[in-house]
Parts: C-alpha cells; structure tokens; sequence
C-alpha cells in the first residue's frame, strides 16, 4: 500500500487558508475518486475538497474548525501502489503517479499548489509581517496598513478569534478606542464609537449569527464607514423587455434547455451603460482612484438560509446576451448548491441586486466594497402611463419598474450617477423587441 497526501487546494489569488467546518469522511471510510472528503470554508466562499484518487482514509489531520494554511496536508488516503519516494516528489507532469499511471489533472493541481506555497507566504514579507509570530489574515494586514497600525501595535492586540487570532473585529474595536476613524480615506480622530446595550426580555430567542452572517455584517458596516453614500431612482418602461421575453422564453427553453430570466437583460444594459460611463467601474484607494480595465458584474443572490453571495460574471459587456443567459443560470444554481469557486465570488468592478424578486418596488442597496456604485432593481408592474403620441397624449397599460442607483459621493457625483442610471433606462426602453438570441 502507498499514502496518498490531501492537501489543502489553492483556492484563489488571495486566499491563504481555509477553515474546516465538517469532515464529510471518518477514518477507515473506502473513498472513490472524486469523493467528497473535507467541507472547507473562506472568507469569500464555502466549497469541498474531492479526492482525486481512490482509497481508505487513515489519518485526518485537523479537526472541524481549525484553520489550515494552503498547501498543508490535511489528511492522508491508503492506495493500492508502490511507495512514494523519499523526497516525496511523487505525482509531478511527465512522471509516474503512486499508482504508476500517468497523473490526473485533479493531482497535478495538487502538486501545483505544493510548489505555490512559498509565493503565498512571501507575501507578508513587504508589509514586514514576517518579523511576527502571529499570523495575519489579508484583511487585518491591509486594515493595519491603511490605518497605519504597526507590527508591535498590532501583536499587542487581544484577539478574539480561534486560537486567540486577530479578527477584523478585534482591529476595529482597537481603532476605537485609538479614536482613529477606520476609513481609508480619512487619517482623522474623532471619539469611539459606544455602542448602545442590548437588553434582553421574557420570551426573547438569542441565536448567534453563522459565519456568513458575521462576514455580510461586517461588510455592510465597514461599506457605510467607507463610502458616502447617495442613491437616485428613476421609473424606467420595459413593456418591449417583458414583450420580447415572453416571445422567445418557450423557444430558447425547448432550444437550449435555458430559462430566460430578466437579469441577463439587466446585466447587459448595466454593462453597456458602464462603457459609456466608465467612471462608475471604479474603485477608490485613498486620494487615488482606479479605474478598471474589465467589466465584472456581481448579481446579488438570495440563499435558502437567508444569507446572502455575489457571484461574478467576468466581462459582462463581450457576452452576448444568450452567453448572459446561460452565465447567470449557472452561477445562480451553483450559488444556491454551494458550488462555487473563491475566484467566482472575486473580482467584481459593479453589482446589481434585484429587490424584484421579492416583490418590492425599490429599494437602497448598500455598495459593495471596494466597487464606488450598486444598482437596483425594482418589482415590474403594470401601471396606467401617459404617453405621447402624434395624435397627442394617450393614457396606456404599460411595465414599469423603478432603479436605484447607490454610488460613493467621493468619486460619483450625483450628474455622473443621474446620466448613468438615465443611460440604463434608455437602453431598456429601446430594447429591440426582434433582439436575435
């Protein structure tokens, strides 16, 4: 018999380590390939780690919510084979794999991520981390330098976390009571902020947020901290949208097994509008403004647990809209299974969220850091409209919906985000009701 070694996946660009929150496998279990073995969680997405080979387990290595660097062996499999060799350079492109066939893809990646380790740890060394004993998450490290909290201030932190790690929360609580506002934009002091106590009464449930919950609460806060923000709403008719929609919805279904939903139309508008006005795919770093090459869209989706995920669609605007289409079912079924990648849930330069979907006419979204502006998406409803015609104004039965668009005040003016969000309007009500998909 022969080990083989599970390794903690890299899991995205900027993802160093994952907890692990359930082990799908126990000791002595026969796994097949493609197996699930490990449920692992990040900062940005939960997912699985799969065996790449078949065999027993025989050792776990960490137990249900230790944190696991990537690249560490987090268990070890029993496969029919010969011995690795000493060095452990088994399973490497153009060898022999334990098993004597040629490597998998799914073990190359393994292997990859091995020899990937040493770029992720040498990441610290610009920022001088690497003089700590302490480790960092990326979110602290970046906390810390924006607000200028040294290395020997930051070790000197209580931290609230597993195995006394210093969460984002604990970096907060210390920037108050330093009375250094946590934005970074702003190097002003200013008083702590009290937060006002919680009494609980007779019949009250207390139930602790999941992991997910804590990590949406703390990015609303910290996007209201950040970005002033403003919203505008305009009404915006999309009879032609529902018109088409409901034309070609039975053809594309029986033709490409795909549900046309109104978001790949949405999304296309609000990409088209974003190369009009590139100055809303922005992003600011302190008194610097970026200005993104690509268009990423996120499109908010509602889970069963009431959480919430953004999902990325990567240069919306070269999609065509059948792409969008099959884009947006996708990663909406794979979001709400639990399915998707880190890098997936990334990279976004803009967001929309669909208040309609839950029937509300409009709504206030909150930007979605580090993006400068949201759209929303309001209820279609038919409503009574006056309309101008060469005979003179008629009263007619149209779809309205209404948009909202939050936009951070440091870099979008309010005549920047009104021609934005007017830029959308007019591209939805001239939709082409014969649009080819």
């Amino acid at each position: 018999m022969a080990e083989f070694k599970i390794i903690m996946p890299k899991l995205g660009e900027s993802i160093i380590e994952a907890t692990i929150t359930r082990w799908v496998k126990d000791i002595g279990d026969v796994v097949e390939e493609d197996d699930s073995i490990v449920e692992i969680a990040t900062d940005k997405v939960d997912s699985e780690i799969p065996s790449p080979v078949e065999g027993k387990l025989t050792k776990k290595l960490f137990k249900e919510g230790d944190v696991v660097p990537v690249g560490k062996v987090i268990a070890i499999l029993d496969i029919e084979g010969e011995e690795p060799k000493a060095d452990g350079a088994s399973d490497v492109a153009g060898e022999k794999t334990e098993t004597g066939a040629a490597p998998k893809a799914k073990e190359a990646i393994v292997e990859e991520t091995i020899q990937r380790q040493p770029e992720a740890k040498s990441e610290t060394k610009p920022h001088d981390f690497s003089s700590s004993s302490r480790f960092y998450s990326p979110l602290v490290k970046s906390i810390a330098k924006t607000e200028n909290i040294s290395v020997e201030d930051l070790d000197k932190i209580k931290g609230s976390g597993k195995n006394g790690r210093v969460t984002k929360a604990d970096v907060l609580s210390y920037l108050e009571k330093r009375g250094v506002a946590t934005t970074a934009a702003s190097k002003s002091t200013g008083p702590a902020i009290n937060l006002p106590p919680v009494n609980t009464m007779a019949g009250d449930q207390v139930v602790e947020m999941d992991r997910m919950r804590k990590m949406i609460a703390d990015h609303m806060v910290m996007s209201k901290q950040i970005s002033p923000h403003v919203t505008s709403f305009i009404d915006v008719d999309v009879t032609n949208v529902v018109n088409w929609r409901n034309k070609i919805k039975d053809a594309i279904l029986k033709r490409e097994g795909e549900k046309v939903t109104f978001t790949p139309i949405f999304i296309d508008a609000a990409a088209k509008a974003l190369k009009d006005y590139p100055q809303v795919n922005a992003s600011v770093d302190g008194y610097n403004i970026i200005y993104r090459k690509n268009i990423n869209i996120g499109m908010a989706t509602a889970l069963a647990n009431g959480n919430l995920i953004v999902p990325i669609i990567k240069n919306a605007d070269e999609k065509s809209l059948l792409g969008l289409v099959k884009t947006v079912n996708d990663l909406a079924s794979r979001a709400r299974a639990n399915k998707l990648d880190p890098d997936e849930v990334s990279g976004g330069t803009f967001t929309t969220t669909n208040f309609g979907s839950f029937n509300s006419l409009t709504g206030t979204p909150i930007i979605n850091q580090p993006q400068v502006a949201i759209l929303g998406i309001g209820a279609i409803r038919k409503k009574p409209v006056v309309l101008e015609t060469a005979q003179g104004d008629v009263i007619a039965i149209r779809h309205i919906m209404i948009l909202s668009l939050a936009y951070d005040h440091r870099i979008v003016d309010g005549a920047l985000g009104g021609m934005y969000i007017r830029r959308v309007k007019e591209l939805l009500e001239n939709f082409d009701i014969n649009t080819p998909i």
